[in-house]
């Protein structure tokens, strides 16, 4: 029998286990993910080759979403509740150990950095924006990857079993059976930590336990390609900079800055969505910088989500992975960008086969309409009119899992099962992922 079954290999399970082993080196882990080792999650795409976007192996397997591009924001402004739960200082302390830990295997050859600017605070409130502010370790793919296998290899008192799917959880006295297509396991504890990468899964083994979720979050809104020059006023002092708005039924927040970086197609749960590679991904800068302004939306359930995402994001991919594209200035016009404005747009899209349209057409007015809330305060803020030519693409999407009631330790009301990372609907970034994963390895290694 293990003592523990971790069923997820991101990176809160990742930290878990570290943890874990740190604290209590004879913990017998098992470690069970649906996805293949890190050296082989590879997209076929990358190959020039055909891919089956809805299974890609590139986006689940060891070290999860930990491997794209290797972002850390070490904050409780956003990227999670975990504050709430544990405490600011502790979360903020659980997340200074994780850049701890990356650094032990190789984080510190890229400086981490800071986004705190306590004057563009205090102007961004005169125009009703407040600045969330964050330290960084971007890591980038490359570095991600090499950390994220120095990890794998330094867990090599867990037992792994990759390519497995796990059918059944059940709960007995003496503790839990967890039958996979590779066999049956018997364990003291299970801990699931999927990320986004198993949600209808989770619902249906939460529902057998009799687990109950509450309310599930679903994030949309346009990704903005600009001109970086006009963003400069907020960026003399960081990288990036993230920004707030708030109105009487809404709030926007920008998500993923990329000074001199390109849009791509990202695909997820079925969809083909705009989102931003940071340029040291391909080595060289554009003249442009590209974010998304996201609006949460609250659902009471996992299915009124995934409907409301599917209604939304279907009629603008079209099942052919269609992406709409709209100059600021048409919208503001109620104007349709053609074909022929977008060849001479002085801001060139940075992603290819898009169809320039209306992103007014495309989408629920309340998303539409807190970006143009935004760009007249950011226009405030920056002293000057947005460029006509920025381009508006419909559109970008975050999903979040349901949430599920948990103690501090992340453990539901089924003794010795816990949900940790995002999957537990507490986490929605690597930093606080991770963090999540020391925590409970902290606590596991002491009650055991």
């Amino acid at each position: 029998m293990f003592d523990v079954t971790i069923i997820g290999a991101g990176v809160s399970g990742v930290f878990l286990a570290y943890k874990l082993l740190e604290v209590r080196p004879d913990t017998r882990i098992l470690m069970i993910d649906k996805g293949k080792k890190l050296h082989e999650r590879v997209c076929p795409l990358d190959q020039g080759k055909t891919c089956d976007c809805h299974a890609c192996t590139k986006y689940f397997g060891f070290g999860g979403l930990g491997k794209s591009e290797g972002k850390f924001n070490y904050t409780n402004d956003f990227g999670g509740r975990l504050g709430e739960k544990v405490g600011n200082d502790t979360a903020l302390q659980l997340m200074l150990e994780v850049d701890h830990i990356l650094c032990q295997f190789g984080a510190a050859q890229v400086a981490s950095y800071s986004t705190k600017n306590t004057e563009l605070e205090h102007a961004a409130k005169l125009h009703g924006l407040q600045v969330l502010s964050t330290q960084v370790r971007h890591l980038g793919t490359k570095l991600a990857t090499d950390i994220l296998q120095s990890m794998y290899m330094h867990l090599n008192r867990v037992e792994f079993t990759f390519e497995t799917m796990v059918s059944t959880i059940s709960k007995g006295d003496d503790g839990f059976t967890v039958d996979t297509d590779q066999g049956t396991f018997r364990s003291k504890k299970v801990v699931v930590a999927t990320g986004m990468s198993g949600t209808k899964w989770l619902q249906g083994q939460c529902d057998a336990l009799g687990i109950s979720p509450t309310i599930t979050r679903l994030d949309l809104g346009l990704r903005v390609e600009m001109s970086l020059k006009q963003m400069d006023p907020l960026l003399k002092q960081t990288f990036e900079t993230k920004l707030r708005c708030k109105s009487d039924d809404y709030v926007a927040t920008t998500y993923c800055m990329n000074p001199g970086g390109r849009i791509i197609r990202k695909y997820q749960h079925g969809f083909v969505l705009a989102d931003g590679q940071n340029y040291r991904e391909v080595g060289y800068p554009t003249e442009n910088i590209n974010f998304t302004l996201f609006v949460p939306r609250y659902f009471p359930s996992f299915l009124e989500a995934q409907t409301f995402a599917q209604s939304v994001i279907q009629s603008i991919n079209k099942d052919e992975g269609r992406i709409v594209v709209q100059r600021l200035g048409d919208l503001r016009k109620n104007q349709v960008t053609t074909e022929k404005k977008l060849a001479s747009n002085s801001i060139s899209p940075s992603l290819s086969s898009i169809e320039a349209g209306s992103v007014q057409r495309e989408m629920p007015e309340l998303y539409v309409r807190a970006f143009l809330d935004m760009a007249g305060a950011l226009e405030g803020l920056i002293g000057e009119k947005l460029l006509d030519d920025t381009l508006l693409y419909a559109l970008d999407a975050k999903f979040y899992e349901p949430k599920v009631e948990t103690n501090k330790h992340f453990e539901t009301k089924v003794k010795g099962f816990y949900l940790i990372g995002d999957c537990s609907g507490e986490t929605h970034s690597l930093s606080q992922a991770a963090a999540s994963g020391i925590l409970l390895g902290e606590h596991l290694g002491k009650s055991l």
